[in-house]
């Protein structure tokens, strides 16, 4: 690996432009793009300590670097994304998935129109809707429609065998297609279905079902029963499309609305399609990535989604491919792209993309609304869709192993840690001081060994710091195990109740006393160093380790120096997942403790009402709020609640809120 103060330039221009970092063997392995190249070429040789794991690693990898100067920031990030499409730098975000989605095209271009399901280039003069993310649905969508709008869905060479022999295919027979191709209808009258088709597809469909509706109720008084039959199908089958496409917004609303979640090593991004004010489509990818600022994340994002919409060099495409390119990119691009943080190069985003579509397209943030409560949604689904990715790695047995391999060579085990304990501290401000311990063993979590607990602290309003915290927490821990059976007896082989005879009986042991072959604890060297100092005093044999968050630098009691794992390591991974597993797990028994302080305290201020009189009312009501609402005689009803305390309450309740208001 070279020293990058041996390559480092000395004449960089202040100008706008674009790098490239090559390797020894000439191969690019970053491109990136800078207003001013002297400053932001400047921090890729700062001091080492101070660079991000990743981009330390991509410095010490080159052994030179290139860059060109260009006009203006537009230019910058159009021959930014031309050149990580052209060399696929190794060091570069990768935003895209390698999946194509379905559309439903309606080809108005052709004599005879035809509908039919794509995952193919749009071509110019078709219409499309989509993408849609599951082709079975959209088949069934197809089928309904073509009830209701009876038009061609057949390729060129069966159409053209139709009119050869002067019989229709399948869909002609049973009522699917007008049979345009054996005169039933003519070319006119057969747009004119496929016409309507699209129209409807472009609305929310409710003015077709309900003249649908109303020919159903006149033809049922005419007593033309048979097409009352008919109409009354269409608009069911109407009603389940429209159904399909949720309507969130006014019709003219035109946009994508992107959510993102990411850790420091993966990024899940879920993207809704929104047009004519319906969401029209999903679509999600779990990404790897090397950037930890949401700002740059979200202008790669943007940057890859709607790049492949570019025209490309004109010496490469003709003048007719690059308007087609312009066309699909007309359709492809919304007005509107909302996203969860504006990315860094804002302006230049939104004018390369205008440049796209032809016309202004705005990058928004939602703040309030509908808008907000949607882009909520899709950032739900991006949160969800990155811990089920978590989840079905840890869950493989391949990678289980080798991450719990990796753990005992790396930490020099004498074996694999078949059951680890992780443990983690929550408290506001030294309040509702409360600590974890999750456990997993062969790599999966063990919920039913999962425990809690208060922190106390030597006087019992609580620990001094989390490192007292910590010491308290696994000092009660470990001694429980040394209170129990023999630490090498961890045996999970006990006889079920039925099964226990005198030959087989068994001392009954508590989980909690099962010995632990490491533990892991959220922090650094001090935390690390608390942990083992527990450990020493109390001569329990397991090793312990501690993940800090900054960097994810696993540390070791007594090194001075901590273990960096590859980032992309199985161990790491599941050390991870263990931390925040103990983190959400104390977080939310932290959320517990203090509601439940919270509701105590608005009711041990009236007099008289201990603490069995309101667990009786709140198991009556269900909440504080209810409690207040409630009159006297409603409090009554209560056990242990008379009219005379009654009348307290409410009384009280009633000088709470006269006091707030004034």
């Amino acid at each position: 690996m070279a020293d990058p103060q041996s390559y480092r330039p000395t004449d960089i221009p202040t100008d706008p432009g674009v790098y490239r970092f090559i390797d020894a063997e000439g191969r690019v392995i970053y491109v990136g793009k800078a207003r001013s190249l002297r400053n932001r070429l400047a921090s890729y040789f700062q001091n080492p300590a101070e660079l991000h794991p990743r981009t330390k690693q991509m410095v010490y990898t080159a052994a030179k670097v290139e860059w060109v100067v260009v006009a203006s920031e537009l230019e910058a990030l159009t021959l930014e994304y031309a050149w990580i499409k052209e060399f696929s730098p190794r060091f570069n975000v990768v935003f895209r998935d390698d999946k194509s989605y379905p559309y439903l095209a309606v080809t108005m271009s052709e004599e005879y129109p035809r509908v039919f399901v794509t995952r193919g280039k749009h071509r110019k003069g078709n219409r499309y809707y989509g993408p849609y993310t599951k082709v079975w649905a959209l088949r069934g969508s197809l089928n309904e429609l073509l009830r209701v709008f009876p038009m061609r869905s057949c390729s060129m060479g069966v159409f053209r065998n139709a009119q050869r022999s002067g019989r229709p295919c399948l869909n002609g027979y049973i009522d699917r297609c007008a049979a345009p191709c054996v005169g039933r209808v003519s070319a006119a009258e057969h747009r004119q279905i496929a016409t309507d088709m699209t129209r409807f597809l472009d609305s929310t469909g409710e003015e077709l079902i309900r003249k649908k509706r109303t020919e159903m109720m006149q033809a049922a008084q005419e007593q033309n029963f048979e097409k009352a039959a008919k109409l009354r199908d269409d608009a069911a089958a109407l009603e389940t499309i429209a159904e399909q496409n949720t309507v969130v917004f006014d019709a003219d609303v035109d946009a994508d609305v992107f959510g993102l979640e990411f850790d420091e090593l993966e990024a899940s991004v879920q993207v809704f399609y929104i047009r004519a004010g319906r969401i029209r489509g999903q679509r999600g990818w779990i990404s790897s990535i090397e950037d930890e600022d949401q700002a740059g994340l979200i202008s790669q994002l943007l940057m890859q989604v709607y790049g492949e919409y570019a025209p490309q060099n004109s010496t490469k495409h003709s003048a007719k491919s690059i308007d087609d390119v312009a066309h699909v990119a007309a359709n492809a691009v919304p007005r509107e792209i909302w996203v969860p943080d504006l990315p860094a190069d804002q302006h230049a985003l939104a004018k390369w993309l205008t440049q796209l579509r032809g016309a202004t397209v705005q990058i928004r943030v939602p703040k309030r609304g509908a808008k907000a409560k949607l882009a909520q949604t899709v950032h739900r689904n991006a949160v969800q869709a990155l811990a089920r990715h978590k989840l079905a790695r840890i869950g493989d047995l391949t990678e289980r192993s080798q991450a719990l391999e990796e753990l005992r060579t790396g930490l020099g085990l004498p074996r694999a840690p078949l059951r680890i304990e992780a443990y983690d501290i929550s408290h506001i401000q030294g309040t509702h001081q409360v600590a974890s311990m999750v456990v997993f063993e062969d790599g999966l979590a063990k919920k039913s060994d999962y425990r809690k607990f208060i922190v106390r602290g030597p006087d019992g309003t609580g620990a001094t710091d989390d490192t007292a915290a910590m010491d308290e927490v696994l000092r009660r821990r470990l001694a429980r195990l040394k209170a129990g059976a023999a630490a090498d007896d961890a045996s999970d082989d006990e006889p079920l109740a039925n099964e226990t005879t005198a030959e087989t009986a068994l001392p009954k042991r508590h989980k909690f006393a099962y010995q632990p072959d490491l533990i892991v604890v959220d922090g650094g060297l001090p935390q690390v160093n608390a942990a083992q100092r527990v450990i020493a005093e109390l001569a329990v044999d397991v090793a312990v380790v501690g993940l800090a968050k900054r960097l994810e630098e696993v540390w070791v009691p007594g090194e001075e120096f901590p273990i960096i794992l590859p980032r992309t390591s199985p161990a790491l991974r599941m050390l991870q997942y263990l931390r925040d597993e103990s983190h959400r797990f104390a977080i939310t028994f932290h959320r517990q403790k203090r509601s439940k302080a919270m509701t105590r305290s608005a009711l041990d201020e009236i007099a008289g009402l201990g603490p069995a009189k309101q667990t009786a009312l709140l198991k009556h009501f269900g909440s504080v709020a209810r409690i207040k609402q409630a009159s006297a005689l409603q409090l009554q009803e209560v056990s242990g609640i008379g009219p005379q305390l009654a009348q307290q309450i409410v009384a009280h309740f009633a000088s709470v809120e006269n006091t707030r208001r004034s």
